[in-house]
């Protein structure tokens, strides 16, 4: 199975130059049964990582632009009154994909954002009173930029919490924009991307990540880390039981991306700023940022208790 992880990876990595660990983190995330949130500045590649991933893994894929005029009914579908039926007929919305693109998604008004909550947290939708599955998986991949631009609405924690994962893709580094520079790389659409991970793949390995061993001691340094980002002065809150079960489950499919059946320290260490820099909240006297909390709490607990 690792061997196709790695091809599935280089291949979104054909599109996405230079962004191996993000592109391996967002596949941790959907293997992982969560949804991702990308922030980061327009033009970094967010919409191109989510075409490549729907294309790789051979999902149905939709996107829909976050605008600050966009409605709950414009996500979920509406009913339509028949005259030739004399009915209401369904007409589905573009939320009944596999992997839904919600770009921008900070950029609409928080009615239409929590049109996403029950899709993103139980898999379905309720419209008019009648509750509707979506496809499975269900995946959604929310891109948002940073809150200092303009038009912006930030997202309530209620909602940040039903991601996953959050991360950052930054600026390539100077190779790869040179191969961008250098070649034809405006996008998915001009690059052939081959499917790598088939439906009934991806779901087998969703169930095999769950049964991913954890030993004591690997429970105990996790949480450990918890523990410290619920009591240490820089914290004004810490990780919430789901944070702590996100973190479990994102450690158990990362181990078994790299090919082990049980979770390794580093496994927990590697996944743990996605998981947690959305969850955490600074004291206002603290100097730094969430990424500086993370680091703070990786130095600070010790792997193995003393």
């Amino acid at each position: 199975m690792r061997e196709i992880i790695d091809k599935t990876v280089a291949e979104v990595g054909k599109a996405l130059l230079g962004k191996e660990p993000q592109i391996r983190l967002a596949l941790c995330c959907l293997l992982s049964r969560g949804h991702l949130l990308i922030e980061d500045l327009p033009g970094m590649g967010k919409t191109t990582l989510s075409h490549a991933l729907a294309q790789v893994l051979g999902l149905s894929y939709k996107r829909v632009q976050f605008t600050s005029d966009l409605l709950p009914a414009d996500i979920l579908g509406v009913s339509v009154f028949d005259q030739a039926s004399t009915s209401f007929s369904f007409h589905h919305g573009p939320i009944f994909t596999q992997l839904l693109l919600a770009d921008e998604i900070n950029r609409t008004t928080p009615r239409t954002q929590s049109a996403l909550l029950e899709a993103m947290a139980e898999g379905q939708v309720t419209v008019d009173g009648e509750t509707r599955q979506l496809p499975r998986p269900f995946f959604v991949i929310a891109t948002q930029n940073p809150l200092h631009q303009s038009g912006t609405y930030p997202l309530p924690e209620s909602q940040l919490d039903r991601f996953l994962m959050r991360i950052e893709l930054g600026y390539p580094d100077p190779a790869a924009e040179r191969s961008m520079l250098l070649g034809d790389h405006s996008g998915t659409a001009s690059i052939v991307l081959e499917e790598c991970l088939e439906v009934s793949q991806l779901i087998a390995f969703r169930e095999a990540a769950g049964k991913v061993h954890a030993s004591d001691n690997v429970m105990d340094y996790l949480q450990r880390l918890v523990g410290h980002t619920r009591v240490a002065s820089g914290f004004a809150c810490g990780l919430s039981p789901r944070g702590s079960m996100a973190l479990l489950q994102s450690a158990r499919t990362w181990a078994l991306m790299h090919g082990r059946s049980h979770i390794v320290p580093e496994d927990l260490q590697a996944i743990l700023p996605s998981v947690a820099s959305h969850r955490l909240v600074a004291n206002s006297d603290f100097a730094g940022d969430n990424h500086a909390l993370i680091r703070e709490t990786l130095a600070t607990v010790d792997v193995i208790k003393p």
